[in-house]
């Protein structure tokens, strides 16, 4: 209990920080009403956003106004779209949680057995062309595995499309190319994991009572190599959801990272300052849970 209070006061205190230096975006490169409207704009349409908007009020109550803005999903009007800042950003949000969990989902599909076999056939064949594949994954960008999976498979093959949303071919490209890194990653991570972990006596003891194989790597050996794996996923939902903006240029994809592009382009700040406060929180409340599930994979953890 008292860890779960623990983590939920550090909650509060990432999404204060998030909202400060969503606030403080505005303000470090000069005026904000100058800034977004366009070079052209004259002194009066300055003068008239600023009014509009709150600029000339002191900067403590600005942020005590964001704030509670922030709190009720308010963050102002879109400049461009002329909507609720927050309704666009919620309209984009469940294709970048789908190209999200899409991309996490091939990563640990391909990554955890290959990392297993790897680990299991140390030094064979299949361990060095895992690793050489792992080590490519990590140092390729995630947009030039997008781009080079669009000339082989789109425009030379023709097995799949080039961009856009609606089917489950056109988020094959894209979720492959946002988890190129994590499938490198993870593979990497969960071979040296089980490396450490089937050397321990506790192994030895299952295959001495003659249990299969299967379920020794199953129930003993990946279960207690899934504590820093668990990490790095948390930990990477914040890149997959940092590197969708890229992708989603790439493939034309309608979520939060291409909106969040094309509103920095307009200089749309109320969208911007929405879409980075919504991803941050689901940054954070995506750590939380893993720091909840550490309990449920490690006993010692919760008795700790």
């Amino acid at each position: 209990m008292r860890r779960q209070s623990v983590l939920i006061i550090h909650l509060i205190s990432v999404v204060l920080g998030v909202s400060i230096f969503s606030f403080t975006f505005m303000h470090l490169s000069g005026d904000p009403a100058a800034l977004m409207l366009p070079p052209d704009a004259t002194e009066r349409q300055i003068v008239d956003l600023r009014e509009r908007m709150g600029f000339n009020d002191p900067i403590p109550l600005q942020y005590v106004r964001f704030l509670t803005g922030a709190v009720r999903g308010d963050f102002g009007v879109s400049l461009r779209h002329q909507q609720p800042a927050m309704g666009l950003v919620i309209e984009r949000l469940p294709a970048t949680i789908e190209l999200a969990v899409t991309g996490m989902a091939i990563a640990l599909l391909v990554a955890i057995p290959f990392g297993i076999l790897s680990a299991l056939r140390r030094g064979s064949i299949l361990d060095y062309g895992v690793m050489a594949a792992a080590l490519l994954g990590l140092s390729m960008p995630n947009f030039w595995v997008g781009i080079l999976g669009i000339l082989i498979f789109a425009v030379h093959l023709r097995w799949l499309p080039t961009a856009g949303h609606g089917t489950w071919a056109q988020l094959v490209l894209p979720g492959i190319a946002l988890g190129a890194y994590l499938m490198a990653l993870v593979a990497r991570l969960t071979r040296s994991g089980m490396l450490e972990v089937i050397r321990q006596d506790y192994i030895r003891t299952a295959r001495a009572k003659g249990l299969a194989e299967p379920v020794i790597i199953a129930r003993h050996a990946l279960k207690n190599a899934l504590i820093p794996l668990v990490t790095v996923i948390g930990l990477q939902m914040g890149e997959l959801l940092g590197g969708a903006v890229v992708i989603e240029t790439v493939f034309a994809w309608p979520g939060v990272g291409r909106l969040i592009l094309q509103a920095v382009s307009q200089r749309d700040y109320p969208v911007v300052q929405a879409a980075v406060f919504v991803m941050a929180m689901i940054f954070v409340i995506t750590n939380l849970f893993v720091d909840l599930a550490y309990q449920y994979i490690d006993p010692r953890i919760r008795r700790g």
